[in-house]
């Protein structure tokens, strides 16, 4: 088991990490070593393909597991909840939230975690590491979803939208916070109400006309650190907003929005998308 470790899962030091494979039936073996084994293993055949896309995959067994993506097949049931999956160690994850194992262990301060993804993400904060880079402002993140979050900020997007008044978000706990939080915290002089103990602290500002924000270029202090960084593109001369139609590019969101409306019915397929 050792050697397979060390010779499968080559993303993971054995020195920071104590660790179990899923896979421990020989036939789950067998294709899980083929997943990892790249270009010098049953990559390089692929004789079995799908029928749907065309696909193609090293073993028999792959491809079956494949063909669920198009089928929707969820041959794995919880017994406790009855969720279904459709891969076997799915379901072995998932049990874990019923029965609180959590078999993966950080040997830097023994926390503890019930998925080998998030042990990963975790000794990075040991480590300090930051795979994770954004293309447009080089900024570096040790989480890929925190990356994905991030690039929301330069393009946007906001995916996730209110069932109720149709309001979008860039993420799901904005999205969460919106729906299900009440408004608890409320504004001492004005009773207005925000859900969040933050965005109160924003909003009194607009009272006390605190800007904690300054410009180091030229002590411009701003209220909110959005604002901040907004100004000082006015220095820098940073245009992060691209247009997909015209490539012409702009300093702030709002500016590419009124541009892009330039362009509606030119392009009906790029209508109310931004740059990436």
């Amino acid at each position: 088991r050792l050697q397979h470790f060390t010779t499968r899962h080559t993303d993971v030091s054995l020195t920071n990490v104590i660790i179990k494979c899923f896979f421990e039936s020989a036939p789950e073996t067998t294709v899980h070593k083929e997943d990892k084994s790249g270009p010098d293993g049953a990559e390089k055949k692929k004789k079995h393909q799908c029928s749907v896309c065309q696909k193609r995959f090293g073993t028999k067994q792959i491809l079956l597991r494949h063909i669920r993506v198009h089928t929707g097949e969820r041959p794995y049931s919880c017994s406790t909840c009855n969720k279904a999956f459709k891969q076997r160690f799915h379901l072995i994850t998932h049990r874990r939230t019923h029965t609180g194992e959590k078999p993966y262990c950080c040997l830097t301060c023994n926390k503890a975690c019930a998925q080998r993804s998030d042990l990963i993400k975790h000794i990075r904060t040991h480590t300090g590491e930051k795979p994770y880079s954004c293309s447009t402002c080089k900024n570096a993140f040790a989480r890929r979803d925190n990356l994905i979050r991030h690039r929301r900020t330069h393009t946007g997007e906001k995916p996730y939208s209110c069932p109720t008044c149709n309001k979008t978000f860039a993420s799901k706990q904005q999205l969460k916070t919106h729906t299900t939080e009440k408004k608890k915290h409320q504004c001492s002089v004005c009773q207005k109400r925000f859900g969040t103990k933050q965005h109160l602290q924003r909003h009194i500002r607009v009272h006390t006309g605190e800007r904690p924000y300054s410009c180091l270029t030229c002590n411009k202090a701003c209220a909110e650190k959005s604002n901040l960084i907004k100004h000082i593109r006015t220095h820098t001369g940073e245009k992060p907003f691209s247009c997909l139609t015209c490539n012409k590019a702009f300093a702030h969101k709002q500016q590419l929005k009124r541009h892009t409306s330039t362009h509606r019915g030119k392009h009906p397929e790029l209508d109310g998308r931004k740059s990436i």
